[in-house]
């Protein structure tokens, strides 16, 4: 197992490194800041919903987006985690699964882990992206409540599976799930076109959060819960 020698040794050097990273994290402040970005996309995604109509499938127990590996930035490990406090106050034996799946995911990913499995960050550049996109495809989120079909952490999902579904655009162009806005013309998906962060709120927190903790680049649900 590269850098990050056995599964013991792994977790340990994860938890090390998230002590010395969020020691300084500004709670209050990132907490104020990101609801309000919260408030945002949800607001952009409830007009892009009210204007998909039947074309968006999405619903309770569809779990077609949480298979699969993806990456995150400090931000959404940051609302992951305090996502998880919370559910730990409030139901202590289902935040317990959660952990327990997010330890077992990093022990199976992390000899392929395309980045440091010490900390939990990805490698930058071509050549690891390469490695991202073949990695881990089949994994299922450890937020993922496998009996329910449903998120465990939904209220702190992140980013990513807050716009998941509706028509948002990227470098590819606009795209949409693909079991969503079947037999819609390009004009017709187009028009329901969600813009989730218009004046690039996340993208200030986010630098914020790096300014405060130190903590740079992305990494992955498993490793943040752990």
């Amino acid at each position: 197992m590269p850098k990050g020698g056995d599964a013991a040794t792994v977790f340990k050097n994860i938890m090390t490194f998230r002590r010395s990273s969020f020691t300084k994290v500004r709670a209050r402040k990132a907490h104020s800041g990101d609801s309000q970005l919260i408030q945002i996309v949800d607001s952009a995604l409830a007009d892009a919903t009210r204007r998909s109509g039947d074309w968006l499938v999405c619903r309770p127990g569809c779990t077609q987006c949480c298979i699969g590996v993806f990456a995150i930035n400090q931000l959404d490990a940051h609302r992951l985690r305090q996502g998880l406090a919370g559910l730990e106050a409030a139901a202590p034996q289902r935040a317990a699964r959660v952990r327990e799946r997010a330890r077992d995911a990093v022990a199976r990913l992390a000899r392929e882990f395309p980045g440091d499995p010490a900390t939990g960050v990805l490698d930058e550049g071509e050549i690891a992206e390469q490695r991202f996109a073949e990695f881990a495809n089949d994994e299922a989120c450890p937020a993922l409540d496998p009996a329910t079909g449903n998120c465990e952490l939904y209220e702190s999902r992140p980013m990513t599976c807050l716009t998941f579904g509706p028509p948002v655009r990227s470098e590819e162009g606009l795209g949409v799930c693909e079991l969503c806005f079947h037999g819609a013309s390009d004009e017709e998906i187009a028009a329901c076109e969600m813009i989730p962060d218009p004046d690039d709120l996340e993208l200030a927190l986010l630098q914020e959060l790096e300014r405060t903790t130190g903590a740079r680049g992305e990494t992955i649900v498993a490793f943040a819960l752990v």
